[in-house]
């Protein structure tokens, strides 16, 4: 299915619980991105989880859009220019696509704001140095794969690569803890928001899904994500 402006209409809309307005277009097995300028940038966040989109690229102007969810789609290539039209992305998860070539990570480094970048399950995972190489090149990042960059990590990054710095026209110099957002003592951290986001994208059963998305609303999280320190206070 092609997504179109009627596609967008009947969808669902709601505030997730991050408080971003957000517009649900899991599942409808679209090819490409595309039409998108029929949410006249009225969302936050975009869910194009469990598609069969190949290269992150189509979007239209959104200045509004700060957070992209495209997990499980064919994603192999990144357009050369799609940064341009989403200035203000702080938040895109890509695990389970078929991203191989570090060459696509230059690429993601010309997003200024990404502060929050998932590449989980996939190839480019496995090349050698992948982890210090993105930490390079996309100079705003805080967490990757759902694990906070660390000064050293930032260190050793520099010293691995040190002619290799951000592709980014502005690249911030970091700071440590800048951009991290603090946890509330009650309720999930963003990072755990997105590990249930990712969890649900991947769900194999109904009841899955409806235990996940209880967790988002609610704010409690499963126990088997409850940090070891929460797990052995509830014991």
């Amino acid at each position: 299915m092609r997504i179109n402006a009627d596609l967008i209409a009947q969808s669902s809309q709601y505030m997730n619980a991050a408080k971003e307005r957000e517009l649900d277009l899991r599942g409808v097995k679209a090819p490409a991105i595309e039409n998108l300028g029929a949410t006249n940038d009225q969302y936050d966040s975009i869910d194009l989880s469990d598609n069969e989109v190949r290269k992150l690229d189509g979007f239209p102007l959104l200045r509004r859009l700060g957070t992209i969810l495209l997990n499980n789609n064919r994603i192999s290539k990144i357009g050369s220019t799609v940064s341009n039209n989403l200035p203000n992305l702080h938040t895109l998860i890509l695990s389970g696509n078929s991203i191989a070539k570090l060459a696509e990570i230059d690429e993601l480094a010309q997003f200024e704001q990404l502060k929050w970048l998932s590449l989980l399950d996939n190839p480019v995972c496995k090349e050698k140095d992948y982890r210090l190489y993105t930490i390079r090149k996309c100079a705003a990042l805080t967490v990757l794969d759902f694990r906070k960059v660390k000064p050293r990590e930032r260190e050793d990054a520099k010293k691995l690569f040190p002619d290799d710095g951000p592709a980014t026209k502005k690249a911030k110099t970091f700071t440590p803890g800048e951009g991290v957002v603090a946890p509330k003592k009650q309720g999930p951290t963003p990072e755990q928001i997105l590990a249930i986001k990712a969890r649900i994208a991947s769900a194999q059963t109904i009841e899955e899904v409806q235990v996940l998305e209880k967790a988002l609303r609610s704010g409690m999280l499963p126990s088997d994500m409850l940090p070891q320190d929460e797990k052995m206070a509830e014991q």
